[in-house]
């Protein structure tokens, strides 16, 4: 499998869906699994980059971004060792997904299994469409035992032509405890299904971007 720099955009219309979350657990477990990993913050928010500020300069580094700069800063930081980045995008931006899909090898588009959130997706969908980029919707912050309700969202987004990840990440304390220490739910709670699930995302991950199977630092207890 290759192992050439790659870039995942995580982007969606509807805020609340989860994306820094997402994008923060992706490059943190590539970092914890021996990967370079960097995560571009194109939110003028800069959630990311407060999560990073109370990490105190532990990795995975932030660093910031608007849109029309973002494939030349992407560029850099393969430049310069990066193996992953991990671009966070803001809601009901346009130019910034749309950028950041343009710069990369996998989208994902987080999304609760709501009907106003799933109304929405028709719009990221037909972007990614547009550009010709592999694209998934994973499913967050719903309800952590209800097949039925992932079931008929996942028929739903397929039928907009974005394929449902296989792997959901529900609604679980775990998140918001680790976020306000300036940690992942990995770190914080490494043997909790939430960091389960973020493995298993990760490992996934791995398998559409043609990149080798992670091997962590310290494996999970």
């Amino acid at each position: 499998m290759s192992n050439t720099p790659k870039t995942i955009a995580v982007i969606s219309q509807k805020g609340g869906a989860g994306k820094t979350t997402l994008a923060l657990h992706l490059a943190a477990i590539a970092q914890d699994a021996g990967r370079v990993a960097l995560i571009v913050d194109t939110d003028p928010q800069a959630t990311a980059s407060q999560w990073a500020a109370w990490r105190e300069d532990l990795p995975p580094e932030v660093i910031d971004s608007p849109p029309p700069r973002l494939a030349a800063k992407v560029a850099a930081a393969q430049a310069q060792g990066a193996e992953l980045v991990v671009i966070d995008t803001p809601p009901h931006a346009d130019s910034a997904a749309r950028a950041a899909v343009e710069v990369a090898d996998l989208v994902l588009i987080p999304c609760r299994p709501s009907a106003f959130d799933l109304a929405a997706i028709q719009t990221t969908a037909k972007l990614v469409q547009l550009l010709r980029k592999p694209a998934f919707v994973v499913f967050t912050a719903g309800p952590p035992n209800a097949p039925r309700i992932y079931a008929e969202a996942s028929e739903l987004v397929d039928s907009y032509g974005t394929p449902p990840c296989p792997v959901i990440l529900p609604d679980r304390a775990a998140y918001r405890h680790a976020s306000a220490e300036g940690r992942t739910v990995t770190e914080a709670d490494p043997t909790g299904r939430a960091a389960e699930e973020i493995r298993d995302l990760y490992a996934w991950t791995c398998q559409q971007l043609d990149m080798s199977t992670p091997k962590y630092r310290k494996a999970p207890a």
